[in-house]
């Protein structure tokens, strides 16, 4: 079967985020943020430049609320308060966040297990039989190009696919700290499967995969409590795999730089990393390194 282009994502933010702790026991991790803007913020920002019209936004019980407020509170005192002040260009900001796409805020399914996959399964009721669509994780972020534009654009050619994945080459140092590519056809660029962490000498490749897919309804059967794999969780990764043994799945390299915000370390070198590409203080941040 041929699925309808995406015009639907799913962003998930359903962990606790324990290596952020104590911030995010008060707020979600993808509110932290880079620049004047959270990592959520850049996440749903790249769906709406690759032409996404309908986000799905899945959270824990507390981080619900706070994407709600951020996402749908038009702050009118701060307004009256800027425009009473004669500062109404600063509310711009506001006035942009307000004419995102839809956006609509859900609650993990407790009922599912722990993993990454939860999430996904949880805004289920939200993808149509119909329709392909995009899978986010908000720890993830692309500078330089939309991986979802390079996603859509991809399965436009594959429309056979059962799904498309992002991936991006590593030095070969690293490769044991991520899911590594193990292509079935190097030419077509076909998933055979996808090695967790395995040992540097050991890697299928340096393709490594991170939180951008194009995924079809049939990953579905896959996403099933009863399918949880390493460490009793619900895992993407094997629901992808899994969906190889049905048809072809396509590998595509990301036309951006992809940096992940998943722990203090690797946030610092994001924000770092936004900032050289889009402050006017990019200077003086260079200065202000070169100088201790």
């Amino acid at each position: 079967m041929k699925y309808r282009k995406p015009t639907k994502a799913i962003i998930t933010d359903a962990g606790c985020a324990s290596r952020f702790l104590p911030i995010t026991k008060t707020i979600p991790k993808a509110m932290l943020p880079i620049g004047a803007k959270p990592i959520m913020q850049l996440v749903v920002e790249e769906c709406v430049s690759a032409g996404i019209r309908e986000i799905i936004i899945v959270a824990t019980a507390e981080g619900k609320p706070i994407y709600e407020d951020y996402f749908y509170n038009a702050a009118i005192k701060i307004k009256k308060q800027l425009a009473s002040q004669g500062k109404d260009d600063r509310y711009a900001p506001i006035n942009a966040l307000m004419n995102l796409p839809k956006i609509t805020v859900i609650e993990q399914d407790p009922a599912y297990p722990y993993g990454n996959g939860s999430p996904i399964a949880s805004a289920r009721k939200f993808i149509n039989e119909d329709e392909a669509f995009v899978v986010l994780y908000s720890d993830d972020v692309v500078f330089g190009a939309s991986d979802v534009k390079t996603l859509i654009e991809t399965y436009e050619h594959h429309p056979e696919a059962k799904a498309v994945i992002i991936a991006q080459e590593m030095p070969t140092e690293v490769l044991n700290k991520y899911g590594v590519i193990r292509l079935a056809d190097e030419a077509k660029m076909t998933l055979h499967d996808i090695v967790e962490k395995p040992n540097i000498e050991d890697a299928p490749s340096n393709l490594t995969s991170y939180g951008r897919y194009l995924l079809t309804p049939e990953v579905f059967q896959y996403l099933d409590p009863l399918n949880t794999g390493l460490d009793n969780e619900l895992w993407t990764v094997d629901a992808i795999t899994r969906m190889v043994e049905d048809g072809d799945v396509i590998v595509e390299k990301t036309q951006g730089k992809w940096l992940t915000t998943g722990d203090p370390k690797s946030y610092a070198l994001a924000q770092l990393q936004y900032t050289m590409d889009h402050e006017d203080y990019a200077d003086d941040i260079k200065k202000a390194i070169a100088t201790q």
